[in-house]
């Protein structure tokens, strides 16, 4: 290794092992429930923008770290929009201490943008008609009545019945609760006297069009217009 670098690990140390780089040589000790939270801010996701700033990407604040360090990318402040470089960042005040990755010898804040310093493309896919993407459209509520459940109280719904000769795609496929369901039956929405919250149509592809609105970060919200109606129709 070339004099001057040093190599940074984030990783989990089991309890009772000794932090030899403890100040005055005092010994210190992990505690389980540190190794817990690391492990989730290490996880937390981080947009990753292509070099013209937009959305192209969703990743792990860990690879977005290594990204960084091996300077394939810049961490964004997403207040200041300023970037820095991994060394740059390590230097800069850590405003949440209960949001703070802590190795023996740094502490950091955990990325919530990273800029990409040459990729300036924006990935053209189709969202795939898949359950879990199918739940996130009508963010886990009945399109029917309106109820937002969790997983367990819903189902997907042919709103033209297959037995009609309905199709299993985005134009056709609903969320619906039990009772809806149940109620719904094999019938047309005007046979049963139902009404949609909305037509259900394809998703536009977008870099988090995986993620529940609970994992993504208010400070999206000024890079991608989606985040930003969403935050908008929470508060």
């Amino acid at each position: 290794m070339p004099r001057g670098e040093r190599t940074i690990h984030f990783r989990t140390v089991p309890t009772g092992v000794n932090n030899l780089a403890a100040p005055q040589g005092r010994l210190t000790r992990m505690r389980p429930s540190d190794d817990v939270r690391r492990a989730g801010l290490l996880e937390r996701a981080t947009l990753v923008l292509n070099r013209s700033w937009r959305p192209v990407h969703v990743t792990t604040v860990r690879r977005a770290l290594c990204m960084v360090f091996r300077e394939a990318a810049r961490i964004v402040s997403p207040d200041t929009l300023s970037t820095f470089t991994f060394l740059e960042w390590l230097e800069q005040p850590v405003l949440d201490e209960e949001q703070a990755l802590r190795s023996p010898s740094i502490r950091i804040a955990p990325p919530e943008v990273i800029l990409l310093v040459h990729y300036d493309r924006v990935p053209c896919h189709e969202a795939p008609f898949t359950r879990r993407n199918l739940f996130l459209r009508d963010e886990f509520t009945c399109q029917y009545c309106g109820r937002k459940c969790n997983s367990d109280h819903l189902s997907v719904d042919h709103v033209l019945p297959r037995s009609r000769g309905g199709s299993t795609s985005w134009e056709n496929c609903v969320l619906a609760c039990v009772g809806c369901n149940a109620r719904k039956a094999d019938r047309t929405i005007k046979e049963a006297g139902f009404h949609l919250l909305r037509p259900p149509v394809r998703p536009r592809w977008s870099p988090y069009l995986n993620l529940r609105p609970s994992q993504r970060m208010d400070s999206w919200a000024q890079f991608a217009p989606e985040v930003k109606r969403r935050v908008a129709g929470h508060s």
